[in-house]
């Protein structure tokens, strides 16, 4: 009878544990904030696109499909982002206040768990101090996933990137994460920003826009042209989408520009665009930062911008407020 009662009990955790397999759980709860909406995506693709999340009663829960490791970003209403590290079968619960969400606590894993404790280690500190923090625990921890993310958000993705650090670390972490398709995406993204050095020629490509014209680097052959990436869901892009608009109205058509959208929804590309008054192509091809334009020109992040001087590059990597200002000397002169 014991022998059955065994077999019966392991039976019970052998299909509970079956069915989490292959999906990953998020369950949390806010302090400031009731009821609202928070975004989602996946720059590993664990997420198709954009999601949702519903906060009702302080409270919310999402449940994904997940066969492989990657990272779903949450951004929240402020437009902040945080990651959180999913794996097939996982499941964690966050705990966040609105108004500290540098401090927000994510338990159940032992990824999630070590940013956790990462981000309390920045409780206070100067930007370079978080930048040499980020840059220690890449060191002391080159097997987890949360290094990767790292690497990407201080050293690839910064507004000021050091691209040499980034690959150091990359070579450190591919010892210990041999299989990681993330990482071979990161060294890709690395490898390919030597595509938009300074005094670089542009990269050939081609694309359709929204409105299915074709577009290729021959249309921003000129004294001036610019490359932007934005999204909805990014103020900084916005600005920077704003600054355009105002730039190209005083350039009177010396300024070419296309835009990329990395919204996975085109409508909401579009209604943006009249928003700010945007008529140059613009490419939203549904498939965010993993867009095939994105990777030809070396790019992985939004915001960005590429300036470009009779079809050679002269900034890259630039943030709204130096767009700004480089638009405002261009055409003052």
């Amino acid at each position: 009878m014991k022998r059955y009662a065994y077999l019966l009990v392991l039976s019970l955790i052998l299909a509970a544990c079956g069915e989490s397999k292959g999906h990953f759980k998020i369950e949390g709860r806010f302090l400031h904030i009731n009821t609202g909406e928070l975004y989602v995506y996946s720059p590993d693709g664990v997420i198709d696109g954009m999601d949702t999340i519903k906060i009702q009663d302080g409270r919310f829960a999402l449940d994904v499909p997940c066969h492989d490791e990657g990272t779903i970003m949450i951004v929240f209403p402020n437009y902040s982002q945080q990651p959180v590290f999913a794996e097939s079968g996982g499941a964690v619960e966050i705990k966040a206040d609105a108004s500290h969400l540098k401090e927000m606590e994510v338990k159940g894993t032992d990824a999630n768990e070590l940013m956790t404790k990462f981000r309390k280690s920045l409780s206070n500190v100067s930007p370079p101090e978080e930048t040499r923090l980020a840059g220690q625990f890449i060191k002391d921890h080159p097997e987890s996933p949360v290094s990767i993310y790292l690497t990407r958000r201080y050293f690839v993705d910064a507004d000021k990137p050091d691209y040499a650090k980034a690959a150091a670390f990359i070579r450190l972490m591919m010892k210990a994460q041999k299989s990681s398709g993330s990482l071979a995406r990161l060294k890709e993204q690395v490898d390919l920003t030597q595509l938009r050095t300074p005094g670089k020629a542009l990269p050939a490509f081609s694309a359709a826009d929204v409105k299915g014209r074709k577009v290729t680097n021959a249309d921003l052959n000129g004294p001036m042209a610019v490359i932007n990436v934005w999204a909805t869901w990014s103020y900084e892009s916005l600005d920077a989408l704003s600054a355009l608009s105002q730039a190209e109205t005083e350039a009177a058509g010396k300024l070419k520009i296309v835009s990329i959208c990395v919204d996975a929804n085109k409508g909401d590309c579009l209604r943006s665009m009249d928003n700010y008054r945007v008529d140059w192509p613009v490419v939203c091809d549904g498939s965010m930062l993993d867009s095939k334009l994105m990777r030809q020109l070396g790019l992985s992040t939004v915001p960005e911008c590429i300036v470009i001087r009779n079809g050679r590059i002269v900034q890259s990597g630039i943030n709204a407020a130096e767009l700004r200002r480089f638009l405002e000397n261009t055409y003052e002169r």
